[in-house]
């Protein structure tokens, strides 16, 4: 496999992906935090601990999306992999409070670098294979995730290993994932920090191949041109240009009152999908204690996963007018999400509560899908990538907001299942809006189709290759 052509990149990405998200331990988190392992209170890792990840997230966030393109991606999907291994070392070996605050910030630049693993790829393959190549590393993360929590769950479940085990299998895991890391092409252009001579040749090597990594002696030219002109990587002139590249893409990704609409239910909806994955498993302990009962949170998340993934297949296949009635999907799935939150808060049993996230999951996964695409569509690469960062941008700074209102025991420090109550409210309010609002684009449509019959030809379906975790 030539490291010049597009495969080999993709597959050793792939693998990367694999095993990152291969994280054996993730669904027993709470379990060993509060069991005799940390010996940590439940009161303090609910207003407390997990708090500070959302903080340290929104504080690094958007630094590390201009250094992840600015340093092209490798060294950001390297430094990703070392702090996952730091992360499992501090879980198996460091005790006491200290350590484990650390631990959460050390995990928010793990979450941060995220953005390193599309965009890299993007940079070092051609336009035509975009598709095939998003499709090959969604689904490397959806088979490591989906490994990884079964792996966790038959390991607990029927071997009865200690939650210790679970955490130092997972920083072998990790450990692999970063070796695997330093393989990756070094990608020869960014998307925003462009040499003065790539403003002009960009777009078309886009269009002609693959640009990023030894295209051969055409390809070797511009690269030159482009990080050893006379503009220099870190001029003034090249700051400037990406300042006033970033611009044009913010304009560009807003101009559209379609595309503010999605935008804002991903952001919103993201809010209380991150707020309620983060809460779950000490949701679960407090309805079912994991001190006294066997659990199965791998197995869930590995059922909402497959679930997941099969409800958004299915959707890709289906002939649907999203532009007309994609808004209208987004108030109906959203309100699913909001009975499903309000069931995991009021149920006593821990089998329909694990029900309920299964269905509450699944239902984001599906219209995160929707929502992405209807956006991705529209936008060039470039006005993509930053409408994804403003997007989680605006959902962390919300969900900061959200976390320090309701969580922080420093404001209302309320208790989980009031938590509960409240995310579900939260998703109340997003399904009405976008009740009415999709109400109202149908309605249209009904009385007056022949406004919206190019909507219905922009895109009938989404991709299947579009699952998120």
């Amino acid at each position: 496999m030539k490291s010049s052509g597009w495969a080999y990149p993709t597959a050793v990405l792939s693998l990367y992906g694999f095993f990152a998200n291969c994280t054996v331990a993730e669904p027993f988190l709470t379990p060993y935090l509060i069991g005799p392992h940390k010996n940590i209170s439940e009161e303090v890792v609910t207003n407390y601990l997990f708090p500070i990840w959302t903080y340290s997230y929104l504080a690094i966030l958007f630094p590390v999306f201009l250094l992840t393109d600015f340093l092209r991606y490798k060294p950001v999907i390297i430094l990703q992999g070392l702090f996952l291994v730091i992360n499992y070392v501090l879980l198996c070996f460091a005790s006491g409070l200290p350590a484990m605050t650390f631990l959460q910030v050390n995990y928010a630049v793990v979450t941060s670098t995220e953005v390193a693993y599309f965009s890299y790829i993007y940079s070092v393959i051609p336009v035509e294979k975009y598709q095939r190549a998003t499709g090959y590393l969604r689904s490397a993360m959806l088979a490591g995730y989906t490994f990884g929590a079964s792996l966790g769950q038959a390991l607990i479940s029927l071997a009865g290993m200690d939650y210790f085990y679970i955490n130092a299998i997972t920083l072998g895991i990790m450990s692999v994932a970063f070796l695997v890391s330093f393989w990756l092409p070094m990608p020869q252009r960014s998307m925003l920090f462009k040499g003065k001579k790539a403003g002009t040749v960009g777009s078309q090597s886009q269009q002609e191949g693959p640009v990023g990594v030894d295209k051969g002696e055409a390809g070797s030219g511009t690269e030159t041109m482009e990080y050893n002109g006379s503009s220099g990587w870190c001029s003034r002139e090249n700051v400037t240009n990406a300042g006033h590249l970033l611009w044009k893409s913010f304009r560009e990704s807003y101009s559209s009152r379609h595309l503010i609409y999605w935008s804002l239910w991903w952001a919103l909806a993201t809010v209380g999908y991150v707020q309620v994955f983060n809460y779950i498993q000490l949701m679960w302990d407090h309805i079912e204690p994991s001190a006294t009962s066997s659990i199965y949170n791998g197995g869930v998340e590995a059922v909402c996963t497959l679930v997941g993934a099969a409800v958004t297949f299915t959707v890709g296949h289906i002939k649907v007018a999203w532009a007309v009635w994609g808004e209208l999907a987004l108030g109906l799935f959203s309100a699913v999400g909001a009975c499903a939150v309000f069931l995991m808060a009021f149920t006593s049993s821990i089998w329909v509560c694990y029900a309920g996230y299964v269905i509450f999951k699944s239902s984001y996964m599906l219209l995160i899908t929707i929502t992405t695409f209807q956006i991705a569509s529209k936008l060039s690469m470039e006005c993509y990538a930053l409408t994804f960062g403003i997007n989680t941008f605006v959902a962390l700074s919300l969900q900061t907001i959200m976390t320090v209102i309701v969580v922080d025991e420093a404001a209302l420090g309320l208790d989980v299942v009031t938590q509960f109550i409240i995310y579900g409210s939260y998703y109340g309010i997003i399904s009405v809006l976008f009740l009415i609002r999709g109400t109202y684009i149908a309605c249209i449509y009904h009385c007056y189709p022949e406004q919206t019959e190019g909507k219905e030809s922009e895109c009938e379906s989404p991709p299947h290759l579009l699952v998120w975790r």
